[in-house]
């Protein structure tokens, strides 16, 4: 349970969500049709050269050309429905999870949907967004993966035909360019990131994922500038030192109150984590009393 001044913490960061959910005005995306055109515009411009997220593979999507997340000319859906597991907060949230990755993380617990050994459904932007409307009772669209990234024009196409007044949260990896986040801009309510390391050595090995820190933070603090923020952080066995506790620190010394940080202790050992010795096991819970017990030395907004 959260307590009532923990929960009172948490609605002064998010003030902005909690007012969207109780506002009568109109959709967002219907009254700011001037914003999210030439955005649309922009997107189907840059996947013709892709450079959507950070590996920037500059293949022509366009023609049907694939780069490292596989995803082509047409946007992929995994899955989507009311998801009750997220945060309490997002809780009922609708969810989409769009079909492969820009990371290879060797614990992916979604490792069959963002290494592409389940198939999914191609998508018109017109029929998603009417399943969207149609599940409007819940909190928020959660866009999710795999990671949403490779789908960002297809995801944007498909708010301009959004008629229900729900939050946008942008559930990522935060692995995106400077060119996607400034499409993302004024459309995204709630940021949600998953960081996951302060090592730029652990990121390439666990994740394959190049120059991590630099554009993680960055991104990061382009986020934290433009709307709300929660950081979720998984908290790695053997990782206290080279990873936890500097973001930790970096996130007191930017966000302090100003953003939720969502500490994670369900690490379990998925896909191919048995390779790799560090992370071959589930995470002891001294390890992550210890993880606690620093949230609250350095004052974070934080949940668990």
């Amino acid at each position: 349970m959260v307590s009532a001044e923990q929960d009172l913490k948490v609605r002064t960061a998010l003030k902005n969500y909690y007012a969207i959910l109780h506002a009568k005005s109109k959709p967002k995306f219907k009254t700011n049709y001037k914003i999210l055109e030439p955005k649309i515009k922009q997107a189907l411009d840059i996947i013709k050269s892709c450079e959507l997220c950070e590996r920037k593979c500059h293949l022509n999507r366009k023609r049907g050309e694939k780069g490292f997340c596989q995803v082509g000319s047409k946007p992929i859906v995994n899955s989507y429905f009311t998801h009750l597991g997220e945060e309490y907060f997002f809780v009922p949230s609708f969810t989409i999870f769009f079909w492969s990755c820009t990371f290879s993380c060797q614990f992916c617990q979604n490792w069959t949907i963002s290494q592409r050994i389940e198939t999914g459904i191609i998508f018109d932007p017109q029929d998603l967004a009417g399943i969207i409307d149609r599940n409007s009772h819940c909190k928020n669209i959660n866009f999710v993966g795999g990671e949403p990234t490779p789908n960002l024009p297809f995801i944007l196409q498909t708010l301009r035909h959004v008629h229900s007044n729900m939050p946008v949260v942008w559930n990522s990896n935060f692995y995106m360019s400077e060119k996607s986040m400034e499409l993302l801009k004024d459309i995204v309510d709630v940021y949600l990131s998953d960081w996951k390391y302060w090592s730029n050595k652990c990121a390439s090995r666990l994740s394959k994922a190049p120059n991590y820190l630099e554009i993680v933070k960055r991104n990061h603090m382009l986020a934290f500038k433009d709307s709300e923020l929660v950081i979720r952080h998984l908290v790695l066995p053997n990782h206290f030192e080279c990873c936890t506790k500097p973001i930790m620190e970096f996130i007191s010394e930017n966000f302090k109150d100003k953003a939720v940080v969502n500490l994670m202790e369900q690490y379990r050992p998925e896909y191919r984590a048995k390779e790799h010795e560090d992370i071959n096991r589930r995470l002891k819970h001294e390890e992550f009393e210890k993880v606690i017990e620093l949230a609250k030395e350095l004052n974070i907004n934080f949940i668990t």
